[in-house]
């Protein structure tokens, strides 16, 4: 079977480390996002397509050395931004049966293969993953049955206008003949113009619980990290994780990943991601923040809700304050 995961675009909200870095690489918990998502796919999703554009470079070199469990993996390139049925469409010559779309930045505690299970049960020919979310207004939102077949569909309704909270979760499962909606060449949007045409046709959702996080910008990229750190810590005991080859003096903060090759001299930090090769001087206090590759970070700064990009010095002149550093 056969796993699309949509991973393209510029990341633009998680600048400055998508400079440098695109996003689906970006680390939670020491891992990158994307392979968060190709780790929770099930053992018989055995062909995975990714298909990209922005530093797709990057993406190759990646899982070139990456483990996949046996997975196959395939970088296709998307020459231009497609929307998200174009850039199904342009992998279409790697389909050869029903198969599941995933979106690269959500970090969610769905079961794929309980998921696809209940597809399958009821012999459907498209289904989204359902969530309940408070404000709607930058998702489509879509209205069950009492057997979970789709009834109505809006994508990114005003807030006034959303007949439902219940979410477009991410995660499709779809059968082929879905591919000849979709006109080759073309930009699409699969939710506002290929969703509403399978309504009534064997569209289903499926609902599940636990945690869904959308990691597209700071704040959620960090309630995911401070989430999985959560459920690691309900495993080993520790709510917080150090990577290969860094020294850390002193004891981590709550909710803290420190990448590989770092040095931290006895400091205040917690809540925060910290990126492969960073050096943190002593009596530094780091709050609520993202720090990037290879940052130096002298002795006693004060960083709070702070986006830091590579290779970047934070030097004394931010003793004491609180600032967004790019």
């Amino acid at each position: 079977m056969q796993a699309v995961i949509l991973s393209g675009g510029f990341g633009t909200r998680m600048r400055p480390l998508t400079f440098t870095t695109p996003k689906p690489l970006l680390p939670i918990m020491n891992k990158p996002l994307i392979k968060h998502v190709v780790d929770s796919l099930p053992d018989f999703v055995d062909d995975v397509v990714l298909a990209s554009n922005y530093k797709i470079d990057m993406l190759r070199e990646y899982f070139q050395e990456y483990e996949s469990s046996g997975k196959t993996i395939h970088v296709v390139d998307e020459p231009k931004p497609m929307g998200t049925g174009g850039a199904v469409k342009n992998v279409e010559e790697y389909i050869d049966d029903t198969f599941f779309v995933i979106n690269a930045d959500i970090i969610s505690s769905i079961d794929l293969a309980d998921y696809y299970r209940f597809y399958k049960e009821r012999e459907a020919v498209a289904a989204i993953s359902a969530w309940e979310v408070d404000n709607p207004e930058e998702f489509g939102v879509f209205e069950l049955d009492d057997i979970g077949r789709i009834t109505r569909f809006q994508e990114k309704p005003n807030a006034w206008e959303a007949f439902s909270n219940t979410i477009n979760a991410g995660h499709y499962i779809l059968e082929p003949e879905v591919l000849d909606l979709i006109p080759e060449g073309k930009k699409v949007s699969m939710e506002r113009e290929i969703f509403p045409q399978l309504i009534g046709k064997g569209f289903y959702g499926y609902e599940f619980g636990g945690h869904w996080i959308d990691c597209g910008r700071p704040e959620s990229f960090l309630e995911a990290n401070r989430t999985l750190l959560m459920l690691y810590q309900q495993e080993q005991g520790f709510n917080h994780i150090v990577g290969e080859r860094s020294y850390v003096a002193g004891d981590v903060g709550d909710f803290v990943s420190v990448g590989k090759d770092c040095t931290i001299e006895k400091s205040d930090i917690e809540n925060a991601i910290i990126f492969d090769g960073v050096e943190i001087d002593e009596g530094c206090k780091i709050r609520d923040s993202i720090i990037g590759y290879d940052v130096m970070i002298e002795e006693g700064v004060n960083l709070e809700g702070c986006v830091v990009a590579d290779t970047v010095i934070v030097d004394q002149d931010h003793k004491d304050k609180k600032l967004k550093v790019e």
